[in-house]
């Protein structure tokens, strides 16, 4: 039976590749008359500018303080899934006292935006009853999960494969999207940065440190361990829902770099936020995107960016809790970057 779904992965994730050091996932769109402006960049109180790693030469010896290579193997293609184990799945399952679950994926955007230079298409095909959906997902509009073959550091992927290796015009070698084949299933950890600091969304530019991570687990009462999936939400599709779309490839509330550290400590085998997950600008001198490149490339992390987390903050909230099941289960596209994705919140 022919297959009427079309699913672009052109270039957006494969330029990222074609720089030593990460670049936006996208080059975004004019902004339209009548929508808002972006808003300028602010920081968290502290000297965030100075938080380390600051330089280039900071941030390349950090990549190399933390990065997971040869951890579970030379010929490791997991990455940190290799924490999610069936102790972690039952745990998870059991997180299911209600019954109700959430989708985490925002609705596709048709529309182009500052932040959607490449809107989702949805077309009809004759006589209506099959259609064609067409979409470059990587980028700041449409939910997906990134494959580790999606970000290289020095011309090299998670575990130093080179790039001549894994990244070619046929798909990735090695690393792809395949990885997700049987889906996953774990602890999921909602941290709400907003509710925390009490307000309804994050100005784009705030960074958020360790500080606010472990602030966040102190007011919900829990602690973040080995095999969890973190979600982190910045309040993106709040503040979107009221101003209007920005350029939120180049400002964004999100992680600092200091927190790879941290991520590898706690054992985080899933991280996703409702944007791209890094603060933009990324306070970090000649680092586009730092927290892609350190979770992906060094930590062998796979990412789920532009999440929607609006419902589920509300769901957390109302249950008094922010753990609950994920499940996440892609499309194994074999040797693909990655694949729209809505994953799935189970309280």
């Amino acid at each position: 039976m022919r297959v009427p779904i079309l699913v672009s992965t052109i270039a957006a994730g494969l330029a990222l590749m074609a720089s030593p050091l990460a670049q936006a996932p996208q080059q975004q769109a004019p902004a339209p008359q009548g929508t808002a402006p972006p808003a300028a960049p602010i920081l968290s109180p502290g000297p965030s500018a100075a938080r380390y790693p600051v330089t280039n030469a900071d941030f390349d010896a950090y990549f190399h303080q933390v990065k997971n290579w040869g951890r579970w193997g030379v010929n490791d293609e997991l990455g940190t899934l290799n924490l999610i184990t069936p102790a972690k799945r039952k745990q998870a399952a059991a997180l299911v006292r209600v019954g109700q679950s959430v989708g985490l994926a925002h609705s596709p955007i048709t529309e182009r935006d500052p932040d959607n230079a490449s809107p989702f298409e949805h077309t009809m095909n004759r006589g209506f009853t099959t259609d064609t959906y067409r979409v470059s997902y990587h980028g700041y509009a449409h939910s997906h999960l990134d494959a580790l073959c999606h970000i290289l550091y020095k011309d090299q992927t998670y575990n130093g494969y080179s790039r001549a290796e894994v990244n070619t015009e046929k798909g990735c070698t090695k690393l792809g999207i395949q990885s997700f084949r049987n889906g996953y299933v774990t602890r999921g950890i909602l941290m709400d940065i907003p509710r925390l600091k009490g307000v309804p969304y994050l100005e784009p530019g705030t960074p958020i440190f360790v500080e606010d991570l472990e602030a966040w687990e102190k007011r919900a009462g829990m602690k973040v361990g080995p095999g969890d999936a973190l979600l982190i939400r910045t309040g993106r599709w709040a503040r979107r829902a009221e101003e209007g779309p920005w350029n939120v490839g180049q400002n964004a509330a999100g992680l600092h770099a200091s927190v790879g550290a941290w991520l590898k400590a706690r054992g985080v085998a899933l991280i996703g936020s409702d944007d791209a997950l890094d603060v933009v600008p990324s306070l970090v001198e000649g680092v586009g995107l730092p927290v892609h490149t350190l979770a992906i490339t060094a930590l062998g992390l796979n990412i789920l960016d532009n999440q929607d987390l609006e419902a589920l903050a509300t769901l957390a909230t109302a249950q008094k809790r922010w753990e609950f099941m994920l499940t996440v289960a892609p499309v194994p596209v074999t040797g693909g970057t990655g694949f729209p994705v809505n994953a799935l919140a189970t309280f």
